[in-house]
């Protein structure tokens, strides 16, 4: 049934309330619609487009990775988005087997922390490669020691440095790597049935694969959730190629914008009598001497320090400094 009633309906109406007629007055009952489950242990907090827009942000962040690993460890290294889906922080760290590589990730200017998780025998292979091995990785699993661990902090910390650029049109990141944990049980800074997305990253480096996993708690990131939607992500960019062509114009105009130039010799003070009697091959005492610089005015502001001189024949003057906005 509509919000609103046409006249016809309205008369209709009032004629069967006049008449006492209840059958007129019923108000025939919309289809009902179907019910569905809904699991309140599991709520869903991420929809589709917005994990497809992190699985975006994350294939501009995993070329940006495939290239420092490259030059970082000297060999061919790639890296690409397996995918983006949902779940809650209890089943990403039940799926988690010691020893691992867990950075814990100060998300500023968002309060809370993300998780990056790197597989172990990525690990090995990153730190072979660091120290001048082929990066095979190692054959037992055991846990990391004190000297691996900064090692991996530092690698951490480079790939850390790497995650504003993607996600400058949704938020100016300021990200800080706190802490490495090679043990699950110590990375419990959520909640268990927190809901949170998980991006992985399939990452190849030389003959050695492995998985970078990015675990996104809802909770840290909800104040940027109505940010992630193609239809947000593509009108910044929009709004950015149109911010720099209005700069570029603007600045073209005032290219061809014409501003008086002076240069001051000096200064003196006389008295209205001198100046009336001042006479051919007088002199006037300045305020300068020959080897002072002197003082260049852009319109009335002071901006430069110059010293006279001829070029071409003509008088000129050479810039020997400029003021800056401290000293103005």
């Amino acid at each position: 049934m509509s919000d609103i009633l046409s006249q016809a309906e309205i008369d209709a109406l009032l004629k069967a309330m006049s008449s006492g007629d209840e059958e007129a007055l019923k108000i025939k009952d919309e289809p009902a619609k179907e019910a569905r489950n809904y699991n309140f242990s599991r709520p869903s907090k991420f929809n589709k487009e917005q994990l497809r827009t992190l699985e975006i942000i994350f294939e501009n962040y995993a070329r940006l990775l495939s290239s420092f690993f490259t030059g970082y460890m000297r060999t061919h290294c790639t890296v690409e988005v397996a995918n983006a889906e949902q779940m809650t922080y209890n089943e990403f760290n039940n799926s988690l087997v010691n020893p691992v590589v867990l950075g814990i990730i100060d998300f500023s200017p968002l309060k809370g922390s993300i998780v990056l998780e790197l597989s172990s025998n990525l690990g090995y292979a990153i730190i072979e490669r660091i120290l001048g091995g082929i990066g095979l990785g190692l054959k037992v699993v055991r846990d990391f020691s004190e000297i691996e661990k900064i090692l991996l902090s530092r690698v951490m910390s480079n790939m850390i440095s790497r995650l504003p650029e993607p996600w400058e049109n949704v938020l100016q990141l300021k990200p800080k790597l706190d802490k490495i944990e090679t043990n699950s049980q110590f990375a419990q800074i959520f909640g268990p049935n927190e809901m949170i997305a998980l991006v992985t990253l399939r990452v190849k480096v030389g003959s050695t694969e492995g998985m970078i996993n990015f675990c996104l708690p809802h909770l840290v990131i909800s104040p940027i959730m109505d940010r992630l939607y193609t239809k947000f992500w593509f009108e910044q960019i929009a709004q950015e190629e149109e911010d720099t062509a209005h700069r570029e114009e603007l600045e073209n105009q005032i290219s061809k914008a014409v501003v008086p130039l002076k240069a001051i010799v000096g200064r003196s003070n006389i008295t209205v009598n001198e100046f009336v009697n001042l006479q051919v091959g007088d002199i006037i005492p300045l305020d300068s001497y020959v080897t002072s610089d002197l003082n260049i005015y852009v319109g009335n502001l002071l901006k430069f320090y110059a010293r006279p001189g001829t070029k071409r024949g003509k008088n000129a003057f050479q810039i020997t400094s400029h003021i800056s906005k401290e000293e103005e």
